[in-house]
């Protein structure tokens, strides 16, 4: 019979000990991570600089570091979740099947290739080393989880814990304190009632969310959520934020979505702009009274901001005249004011001559989506995320007040941005884990409803191993999340937190979207199963608010310092 590190008979399904297991497996992790760097460092430093260019070279194992430093802090996360569920006497049966399979799979990967997504699989010699790097992994406790974390058994195990719990509103414990536990219970329980029931009509109608929904959410304080209490919000932290577009985006990604761009359009002008600009716009972004729309990305630029072509030329009066395209801006149509980045500096070709504006406009109709004058629209037809519909904006000489230049200086609209990619980037994260519960959601009713060959599909072990996966790396990505909300929420710079939780929860949405679709077979095919709107859905995650290999490589250039 196999054995633990401690010489103990191990059950299928159980490891003895298992967070001094788990504890002990950090450090050679983490050492690997430091292997990693140092020779990518090697190989992207020239003249005593780290070199952009010799990074681009070097992609392959620059975002595979990125990947793997994601999975180390990952595993820390899972460890620090396990242990404060221990002391509160929390960490049950789930939880311990949900840790241990998360060890045995991410540590098996970590030594045997990390899949950056189905076709991108990162190995220790793509980062420039050899065996003698997993030299760690030999240990005790390392061999253990990685021979015994994740088995079938235990995945087996861990299904059928999941049906006994079915009204359980996550698959095991989050960690979370009683206050943001009670604010999940509202936002899901909303979900159930007013989103669930028709998201899958608006996404085949291609419908705008109803108006109705929106003001409902103000009404509960949504667009006002991490506003200051000063400026009319609720002042809550951002873990709270997390929480509610996770549960918004369970239901739908849409409505989850809509608070995304009160909370870019707040992020800017509390970080950015005079106190006239606050008190004036924040309390009307909170109730909701206006509805902003995020106006950055032009045809051909992508992820380049700094090549931004758009113009803002100032006037005789002080106001400034817009001229430009831009394009995939969401819910442009009815909004009231556009959070609008153009060049104010003619001469420059990078970041440093862009501003960004409070560009006010009067909210379309379906007749005319676009009346403000100097401005003209249309939509972008799209694969899913539909409830805010996609545009293509083009400005010609579009009036702009001089008292809304945001900060009322120039050159300071890419710094401006940039201090909003923590908040976008953690609400993109937990709107990939709410996608990735909805998937989970859908295939685990399927498979439980479903008869073939005289039983469930669950019963089968291929079906159910795949539920099992789907809800240990659903945890693992919801606690990378929090872990990056309560960095934020403590005052501290967690760019690379917000990244690895974007990056590594837009591959598990999409993971879990494309499993769960497998689950319900040629019905997962056809429209009318909500899997197939889930499926389009996901697969935004890994491209908007940076793609993941613009993410990977922002990650990498941090660990690079």
């Amino acid at each position: 019979m196999a054995k633990d590190s401690q010489g103990a008979p191990m059950t299928d399904t159980h490891l003895p000990d298992l967070l001094t297991l788990t504890e002990a497996a950090i450090a050679p992790a983490q050492s690997v991570l430091e292997q990693a760097l140092e020779s990518l460092r090697g190989m992207v430093t020239a003249e005593g600089r780290v070199q952009a260019g010799l990074i681009e070279a070097n992609q392959s194992a620059a975002h595979g570091v990125a990947w793997l430093a994601t999975y180390v802090e990952s595993l820390r996360q899972m460890q620090a979740w396990a242990g404060r569920l221990s002391e509160a006497g929390k960490f049950g049966e789930v939880e311990q099947l949900i840790h241990q399979i998360a060890f045995g799979e991410y540590l098996n990967q970590i030594a045997g290739g990390i899949a950056m997504n189905q076709g991108e699989v990162v190995r220790v010699q793509e980062l420039g080393l050899g065996w003698d790097a997993l030299r760690g992994f030999q240990c005790d406790e390392v061999q253990t989880l990685m021979a015994r974390g994740n088995t079938q058994a235990a995945r087996l195990r861990l299904v059928e814990l999941m049906q006994e719990r079915s009204a359980e509103i996550t698959v095991g414990a989050t960690g979370l304190d009683e206050e943001l536990e009670m604010i999940r219970e509202q936002f899901r329980r909303y979900s159930i009632e007013k989103v669930e029931p028709f998201a899958h009509e608006w996404h085949l109608k291609d419908e705008l969310i109803p108006m109705e929904i929106i003001e409902e959410l103000a009404e509960m304080g949504v667009f006002g959520l991490t506003i200051p209490e000063e400026f009319g919000g609720l002042g809550l932290s951002k873990a709270s934020m997390v929480v509610v577009s996770e549960e918004l985006s369970r239901g739908y990604i849409g409505v989850g979505s809509l608070g995304t761009r009160s909370e870019i359009a707040a992020e800017l002008i509390e970080g950015g702009g005079t106190d006239e600009q606050k008190a004036h716009w924040l309390p009307k972004i909170a109730s909701a009274e206006i509805l902003p729309t995020a106006v950055f990305t032009e045809p051909n630029t992508g992820s380049d901001l700094g090549s931004l072509r758009t113009r803002a030329v100032k006037d005789e009066n002080g106001d400034w005249k817009i001229t430009g395209n831009k394009t995939w801006i969401t819910h442009a149509a009815r909004t009231h004011v556009m959070t609008l980045l153009a060049r104010t500096e003619p001469d420059t070709t990078d970041h440093r001559g862009l501003s960004m504006f409070l560009a006010e406009k009067t909210p379309g109709t379906d007749e005319a989506p676009f009346p403000t004058e100097g401005m003209t629209g249309g939509e972008i037809e799209v694969l899913g995320y539909r409830g805010m519909k996609e545009y293509e904006l083009g400005f010609d000489n579009f009036h702009v007040k001089g008292e809304n230049l945001l900060g009322g200086e120039t050159g300071q609209g890419f710094k401006q941005l940039m201090k909003t990619f923590e908040a976008a980037r953690i609400q993109t994260a937990a709107r990939a884990v709410g996608v990735a519960q909805s998937a989970l959601d859908e295939g685990m009713q399927y498979a439980q409803d479903r008869k073939q060959f005289g039983k469930s599909l669950i019963e089968f072990p291929r079906v159910a191993s795949k539920l099992a996966m789907m809800a240990v790396e659903i945890m693992v990505a919801r606690q990378l999340t929090y872990f990056s909300a309560w960095e934020k929420d403590n005052g501290h710079r967690c760019d690379l937190e917000a990244g690895m939780a974007k990056l590594l929860g837009a591959r598990v949405a999409w993971a879990c979207a494309d499993n769960a679709l497998q689950i319900h077979g040629g019905n997962g095919f056809a429209l009318e199963y909500k899997i197939s709107r889930i499926l389009c859905d996901a697969r935004i995650l890994n491209i908007f608010e940076g793609a993941a290999e613009i993410q990977a490589q922002v990650i990498t250039r941090r660990l690079l310092g």
